[in-house]
C-alpha cells in the first residue's frame, strides 16, 4: 500500500535531510512523546561514544585460530553479545587496535548491516576487540549500561536510530547521530529493576551456553575427539584412480586429515549415511528478490539460520499473500531437521517452537526416522567438526560453496549408544529451554522500560 505524505518546507529547514523516510509519522510520535517527558541525550551521560574508523590499521589483521576476540556487527545482537563464530587476532595486533578495544560495562551499538542492535559487554573475556561498525558508549558510573541498553533495544530507543540511518552504498548511522539520541530520565529504583532482569536474562543465557558445551563435549569425549586436531600437510599425492573415482582433481579434496578422520572413525565406531535417516527430503524455495518487503512474514535464508535457532540478520519478508501460498510446503514445523547447503553449508537445527515464515532454497527441511537416531544429536553431529570436515572437503574449490544432494546424503554419521544419544539431547534441550528463558528476561527488560516511558508520558499529561 502506497502512503502519501505532505510536509511543509519550514518543516524541513534545520534537517537537512529530504529523504521521505526521514519524516515518516511514526518517527515524529516518537519524538513527540519524548518531548513531553525529562530526557538526556546520550553524550549527556557518557563520557565517551568511540568507534573505530581507521580502516588502513585492518591491514594489520591476522586472523586466528584462538586469541582475542574480534567483533564484528553480526556478533552483536538485540541484548547480548554472540561469539559463535568470532574471529580471532592476537596480541599484538590488538596492541595496534586498541582504540577499538572492548571493555567491561560498555553499551556496544551497531552502527552497519543490522542497525541498532544493543548489548552490554557483560562477563566477556578479560580482552576483547571490535570492528569499525560498532559505537562503544562509556556511560557515567550513575548511569546503568543494562538501563540504556534495554531502552536502545525498545521502540522507542529504536525509532530514534532508525530515524537516523543515511542511506548511501551502505546504511548506516555515525557517532555523532548516536550522541544525539534522547533517553529517558527514570527513577534509580525502576533503573535498578531493568538492570537486575537484564542481568537474569544474561545470566541465563551463560547457562544455557554451559549445557550445550557440554552436549558438545560428551559428544567428542565418547569418540576420543576432544583433543583431536586436523593435521593439514603442505605435500601430499593421490593416484589418478583416486580423482578419477571422486570425479575431482582439486587438490584440497585430498587432503591426507580428511582420509585419517574417516578411518578412524570406520575403526573404531558403528557409522552410517546420513541417508539412512532420512524419511523424506524437501529444499526450500526461491521467492526473488522482487518478492522481498520491509514487512510480513519472514523469509528465512541461510544468514538468518544458527545452531541455536533463527537470528534476525538481514531479516528480509514476504507478503502474507504469497505466505499463505506457501506455508504448507515450506513453512518449518515443530520437530523438523532444518539443514543449510548454500554458501554455508551445513548448520543443522531441529525446530523446536511454531515457526511462521519460508525457507529459501539454500535450506533443506529433512524428516528424520527417530526409530533409528536421535534428531537433537545427529545435529549435534552435523555441526561438529565430523560433519565441518567432511563438508569442507566436499564443497573445497568453489567460490560460493555448494553442498550437493548426493554428497548431504552420504554424509558419514558415527552412531554412539541410544543411551550416550539421549543424554546429548537431553542436555541441547535443556540449553534451548534457558536460552528461551533468557531471551524472555531480555525482551521482559525492554517492555518495563516501554511501559515506564508510556507511564511518565500519562503523568505528565495528567499534569
Amino acid at each position: 500500500m502506497v502512503i502519501a505524505l505532505t510536509i511543509k518546507l519550514s518543516q524541513l529547514e534545520g534537517q537537512k535531510r529530504i529523504d521521505a523516510e526521514y519524516y515518516k509519522p511514526e518517527y515524529s510520535e516518537i519524538r513527540h512523546k519524548l518531548s513531553q517527558i525529562k530526557t538526556k541525550r546520550i553524550k549527556e551521560i557518557s563520557t565517551s561514544v568511540v568507534s573505530f574508523g581507521a580502516y588502513s590499521l585492518c591491514n594489520y589483521i591476522v586472523w586466528k585460530e584462538k586469541g582475542i576476540p574480534y567483533l564484528n556487527v553480526e556478533n552483536v545482537r538485540e541484548g547480548y553479545m554472540d561469539l559463535d563464530g568470532v574471529k580471532y587476532i592476537d596480541e599484538e595486533v590488538n596492541e595496534i587496535l586498541k582504540k577499538s578495544q572492548v571493555r567491561e560495562g560498555q553499551v556496544i551499538l551497531t552502527m552497519a548491516g543490522t542497525i541498532g542492535n544493543a548489548a552490554v559487554a557483560y562477563k566477556l573475556p578479560k580482552k576483547v576487540n571490535s570492528n569499525q561498525a560498532t559505537a562503544k558508549i562509556t556511560l557515567k558510573p550513575s548511569i546503568s549500561p543494562f538501563f540504556i541498553a534495554a531502552f536502545l533495544n525498545s521502540r522507542f530507543g529504536k525509532k530514534q536510530t532508525e530515524w537516523e540511518i543515511v542511506t548511501s552504498v551502505q546504511a548506516n548511522i555515525f557517532l555523532w547521530q548516536i550522541k544525539e539520541i534522547k533517553v529517558p530520565i527514570v527513577s534509580k529504583e525502576i533503573e535498578n529493576e531493568i538492570e537486575k532482569l537484564y542481568k537474569k536474562g544474561l545470566d541465563k543465557l551463560e547457562f544455557s551456553k554451559s549445557l550445550f558445551s557440554q552436549a558438545e563435549n560428551l559428544f567428542l569425549e565418547e569418540l576420543g575427539l576432544n583433543v583431536f586436531k586436523p593435521k593439514y600437510k603442505l605435500f601430499y599425492t593421490a593416484n589418478l584412480s583416486k580423482s578419477f573415482g571422486h570425479h575431482r582433481i582439486d587438490a584440497e579434496y585430498f587432503q591426507p586429515c580428511y582420509d585419517d578422520l574417516i578411518k578412524y572413525l570406520g575403526n573404531k565406531f558403528e557409522t552410517a549415511p546420513l541417508k539412512k535417516f532420512i524419511l523424506n527430503f524437501q529444499k526450500g524455495i526461491e521467492v526473488g528478490s522482487k518478492s522481498y518487503q520491509k514487512e510480513g512474514k519472514p523469509f528465512i535464508r541461510v544468514s538468518n539460520l544458527s545452531i541455536h535457532g533463527l537470528v534476525e540478520k538481514d531479516q528480509k519478508y514476504i507478503d502474507d499473500k504469497l505466505y499463505q501460498n506457501l506455508r504448507d510446503t515450506y513453512e518449518p514445523k515443530i520437530g523438523d531437521f532444518l539443514l543449510t547447503k548454500d554458501a554455508t553449508p551445513g548448520i543443522a537445527y531441529v525446530t523446536k517452537e511454531p515457526t511462521k515464515g519460508i525457507i529459501a532454497s539454500g535450506i533443506l527441511k529433512l524428516n528424520i526416522n527417530e526409530n533409528e537416531i536421535y534428531k537433537e544429536y545427529l545435529a549435534l553431529c552435523v555441526n561438529s567438526m565430523i560433519g565441518r570436515m567432511q563438508i569442507e572437503r566436499d564443497g573445497g574449490g568453489s567460490v560460493i560453496t555448494h553442498w550437493r544432494p548426493e554428497q548431504i546424503k552420504n554424509l558419514l554419521i558415527p552412531i554412539l549408544p541410544s543411551q550416550i544419544q539421549q543424554k546429548i539431547t537431553s542436555l541441547v534441550r535443556h540449553s534451548h529451554e534457558a536460552r528461551k528463558e533468557a531471551k524472555e528476561l531480555l525482551e521482559k527488560a525492554k517492555r518495563k522500560v516501554e511501559n515506564a516511558i508510556e507511564n511518565a508520558i500519562e503523568n505528565a499529561i495528567k499534569k
